[in-house]
């Protein structure tokens, strides 16, 4: 990769999506980053790559937007582009939200907000795919009025059922003891129970309940891609998750994902994005219905997945679509990339040990396909990166990860096998 290109990226957020990004452009262009986050969280602590910049609040206005104005102010003579990128929903949003004043002095490859209100809601987004014809599981909304006015409450689908916040940014802010990002329910009772406790705790949104697609976690799929200025689909990049984190405030993170190559699939998202005009990353996560022989599509994340380090790990770095659409503009005269079609070198990405995905992961023929990528040292993490490497980080990272052993043993149930969460 060219080493001397002039340009300036701005990750807001310091999870292990930050690392991810902020390694992709490392490893592309040789250069550290700069990110602005609220709180420091592990997956960036010691790191020699990212310049951290903490602001008390900064997730939400109007921390956001006054520091953003300040921020703009020492950008606001640079000649090189500033690309923001957000490393989560809320990030996202604000974004989007104060798009018009910060697309004066930075690069923002974002929708703008009226459509980012539309996709980023659940409740909207399916009937967005259902206009679209795309596949997602069957559906009933429950609102605050059915709760409080006790009408309309009844299941139409049999237990278990999926239960999840229309509203993912307002659940960020709501707990109490149970909380999960998403619920599987196994009888009425527990229906009853869980829909009080998530109104009576102050959620105001609405909520999803779903028709639960039976199967264990190597029946979800992960696809990122990335849609130019131009609104066109330059790459996208399947990946078969085979392991869940099963804590309860992570349900739904991906802890290993192996790479796979499915044009139909492609094809699809490609013409949905395409459709709607989308710019920037974009993210979705779907599970395989063997009842009907389709992929049902659960969301869409207006960003790249935190664990979608495994698009760079396999040869398609995040970054420098980025930067070729923003910095150069040589994207728009490149064909779409559909990933992973070379078998031989795919790469399994993990973020657990592997002793975790060996003990944990479904029994089956991908289970083994794994295992072969392990064995041949075909594999990777996000933040293990060597070099970025010092004892401390070193020490903090071996602990980050052997956590995942008692979280497992806790909350995995083995007799059955990981409960999936849609």
């Amino acid at each position: 990769m060219t080493q001397n290109l002039e340009f300036t990226p701005i990750l807001l957020g310091s999870d292990i999506n930050a690392y991810g990004m902020a390694r992709s452009f490392n490893e592309a262009y040789g250069i550290n980053v700069k990110a602005l986050a609220a709180v420091p969280l592990a997956p960036t602590r010691y790191s020699k790559i990212i310049d951290l910049e903490f602001h008390d609040g900064f997730e939400e206005d109007p921390v956001f937007i006054n520091v953003m104005t300040e921020v703009a102010k020492q950008y606001a003579d640079h000649q090189e582009p500033v690309i923001l990128i957000a490393m989560g929903d809320g990030y996202a949003e604000l974004i989007a939200k104060h798009k018009d004043f910060l697309e004066k002095t930075f690069v923002c490859p974002y929708i703008d907000y009226d459509m980012l209100r539309q996709l980023n809601n659940k409740e909207n987004f399916y009937k967005i795919c259902e206009q679209y014809h795309l596949p997602y599981p069957n559906t009933k909304i429950i609102t605050k009025d059915m709760y409080t006015q006790k009408t309309d409450l009844d299941v139409p689908f049999e237990f278990p059922v999926a239960l999840k916040p229309a509203n993912s940014v307002e659940w960020l802010d709501i707990h109490f003891e149970g909380r999960k990002k998403a619920f599987v329910i196994h009888d009425q009772a527990e229906y009853d129970d869980i829909v009080a406790k998530i109104y009576d705790n102050g959620y105001t949104s609405d909520l999803i309940l779903q028709d639960f697609i039976p199967g264990d976690d190597s029946n979800m799929r992960v696809l990122n891609a990335y849609v130019d200025q131009n609104h066109q689909v330059k790459m996208m990049c399947l990946g078969h998750p085979l392991l869940e984190d099963p804590t309860p405030a992570a349900i739904g993170n991906y802890v290993a994902i192996l790479p796979e190559y499915n044009q139909e699939i492609y094809e699809m998202i490609q013409k949905f994005l395409e459709d709607i005009k989308y710019t920037g990353f974009a993210n979705f996560d779907m599970k395989y219905d063997r009842r009907d022989g389709q992929f049902k599509i659960f969301e869409i994340n207006l960003r790249q997945g935190r664990s979608s380090f495994f698009v760079t790990l396999n040869g398609y770095n995040l970054a420098t679509y980025l930067v070729e659409d923003y910095v150069t503009g040589d994207l728009s005269q490149q064909p779409t990339v559909y990933g992973n079609q070379n078998k031989a070198k795919r790469m399994l990405w993990l973020g657990v040990p592997a002793k975790v995905f060996k003990r944990y992961a479904a029994d089956n023929e991908y289970l083994q396909e794994a295992l072969e990528l392990i064995n041949t040292n075909r594999c990777g993490t996000t933040v293990f990166y060597k070099k970025d490497m010092s004892l401390k980080r070193w020490v903090l990272l071996k602990y980050m990860f052997h956590n995942y052993v008692p979280r497992y043993k806790k909350y995995f149930a083995e007799n059955k096998g990981q409960a999936d969460e849609q």
